[in-house]
């Protein structure tokens, strides 16, 4: 099973190309990453999966270990939201690998796969630094989502 996340561009994510920049490209997906596993300032959620909480005081953090990203057509600008697909390739003691396809907005025939690209978080407690498990409710949640990981083109 897979979650897809509308994110809508801004006109700062354009370059001289007249297309999305690369460097945005992270930012995008963080986007659609926060929609998809953070709750809310007020403790709502967009997706079954947004039960992690990255509010003042919270007792674990999530951080970036490594991001991969294969551009596969440049994105020109439109209104329409883009539909970005995510779901889990991966999940280890304290880690997720988070996979990403962004396609053209859901209303575009055909539709377009912009992007491939995959994100690992490690959960961290706020306090000591120190890697936390993920803990049963979280494992529960997101297993429904648990699929192969994203595969890039060969490299060579």
């Amino acid at each position: 099973m897979r979650l897809n996340v509308p994110i809508r561009l801004r006109w700062s994510d354009f370059d001289a190309y007249a297309h999305v920049n690369n460097a945005e490209m992270f930012r995008l997906l963080e986007e659609a990453r926060i929609q998809a596993f953070w709750v809310q300032d007020n403790g709502d959620s967009h997706t079954p999966t947004a039960i992690l909480d990255a509010r003042p005081g919270a007792s674990a953090i999530g951080l970036i270990a490594r991001q991969e990203i294969e551009y596969l057509l440049p994105i020109p600008y439109m209104r329409q939201p883009l539909d970005i697909e995510l779901w889990i390739g991966r999940m280890g003691g304290a880690s997720l690998e988070i996979c990403y396809y962004v396609y053209s907005p859901a209303e575009v025939k055909p539709r377009l796969l912009y992007t491939k690209a995959s994100t690992t978080l490690v959960m961290v407690d706020a306090t000591s630094g120190r890697p936390l498990r993920i803990n049963d409710d979280q494992r529960a949640t997101w297993l429904p989502y648990l699929e192969e990981s994203v595969q890039f083109s060969k490299r060579g």
